[in-house]
């Protein structure tokens, strides 16, 4: 089962020298950028939350996380939970075999941690339908593989998205992955089209909700403010992951809007990348 690159030449480029080129842009870009992933770090990052809109937009952003992450050293399997932009397939889905395919090349699903997600989780389903035409995975995938070689992962679309589900959702993959190594991405964008002040001032309030790892802080708020992020769910199974593993630890690496790079900030996007670590 081979999943095709849906978004790459609109989200990305789908030619892989221009793509490559973009990435490394991203990471060097002299305002926004955060420099090139340093070999000799040694951190201990097990899990990050990164943008996932078109990344002449949010590729900055979501450099910073992806050189927290390269500086944590390469893992065997990365696990990438996305928000169900399309409303196809399960409520929650998984794909628990197969390949996907970016410009930078093919990626196998690591089919014995699947299963053992699945079976910790009876909210999961096994569905491929809800991953066809979803961006919010795919466009973590070219990152990844420019900073890693050889990994696997494990792909995980929610369109459910309250409380409860992204607890059995973060505690099935936290005890599916206590003996492996394993990173964990939570794929989603923060305020979505409202001015620059306004967008930054609400997703402050939920980021700190993020960095005191309070899943329950974030979903309250979230609500009470009306935070139109599109992916709360991946983000609160993170956190409940991060807690089965007895993380402490998360810090905000970057925040930015659209309208930083685009110059209107009339009605933006927000991006945040987000670090959990395990001291």
């Amino acid at each position: 089962m081979i999943r095709h690159a849906y978004a790459a030449g609109t989200f990305y480029p789908s030619n892989d020298k221009e793509l490559k080129n973009l990435i490394e842009h991203c990471f060097t870009h002299e305002k926004f950028g955060c420099g090139f992933p340093r070999a000799e770090e040694r951190k201990k990052t097990i899990g990050v939350v990164a943008p996932h809109a078109g990344y002449v937009y949010s590729g900055y952003v979501a450099a910073h996380a992806y050189k927290e992450l390269a500086e944590s050293g390469k893992p065997e399997t990365i696990i990438i939970l996305g928000p169900n932009h399309t409303g196809y397939g399960s409520g929650v889905a998984l794909m628990n075999e197969g390949i996907w395919k970016t410009p930078l090349g093919e990626i196998e699903i690591d089919n014995e941690l699947a299963n053992k997600i699945l079976k910790s989780a009876e909210i999961i389903d096994v569905d491929e339908m809800a991953h066809t035409y979803e961006h919010s995975i795919e466009v973590q995938l070219p990152f990844l593989q420019y900073i890693f070689d050889n990994f696997k992962i494990v792909p995980i679309c929610m369109m459910l998205q309250d409380i409860e589900t992204s607890r059995e959702v973060g505690k099935a993959i936290a005890k599916a992955c206590k003996d492996k190594d394993v990173r964990i991405v939570a794929s989603s964008d923060f305020t979505h089209y409202e001015p620059h002040e306004s967008a930054e001032e609400k997703d402050s309030l939920a980021i700190e909700r993020i960095k005191k790892i309070d899943a329950e802080g974030f979903y309250k708020v979230i609500n009470e403010r009306s935070i139109s992020i599109c992916g709360p769910g991946p983000i609160m199974s993170l956190i409940f992951a991060a807690r089965e593993l007895d993380v402490k630890n998360a810090k905000l690496l970057k925040y930015m809007t659209s309208g930083d790079v685009t110059g209107d900030k009339r009605a933006v996007v927000g991006y945040a990348a987000i670090a959990f670590y395990k001291e």
